[in-house]
């Protein structure tokens, strides 16, 4: 059987890093995925919880925050628990398996793209 997702999106908050009680690091998050247009000036929006355990929930931690695009790979769960009043629920999340950086690293205060620099043309030869 086949259990495999990938989404990309942007983290709705910073991630929560917490431990485990043997020290095991487990990162959770939440991502905000657009679904296709359906109609004109209308977007849906899924906002789907993740969590990462031991270096790659390290990772998260320290290079993501709120409004980072993240491209996350991993299995779908669906997890019973009850709330502080006994009622049972589901919660369906991606737990991950690898994760990526959706866009590339700015350095701070830098807005836009890094203009092109003109090369020079010395002989006018190609160099192949």
């Amino acid at each position: 059987m086949l259990n495999q997702i990938a989404i990309m999106g942007r983290l709705t908050r910073d991630p929560e890093l917490r431990h485990t009680q043997d020290q095991k690091p487990v990162c959770s998050f939440t991502i905000a995925c657009d679904r296709d247009r359906q109609k004109e000036n209308f977007q849906n929006v899924d906002f789907v919880d993740c969590v990462a355990w031991n270096n790659t929930a390290e990772m998260i931690s320290k290079w993501f925050h709120k409004g980072s695009m993240i491209v996350v790979c991993g299995r779908l769960q669906i997890r019973d628990w009850s709330d502080k009043d006994g009622n049972k629920r589901k919660t369906a999340e991606i737990v991950c398996s690898s994760v990526y950086f959706g866009e590339p690293k700015r350095p701070e205060g830098h807005v836009g793209a890094k203009p092109f620099s003109e090369i020079g043309d010395e002989d006018g030869e190609l160099p192949f």
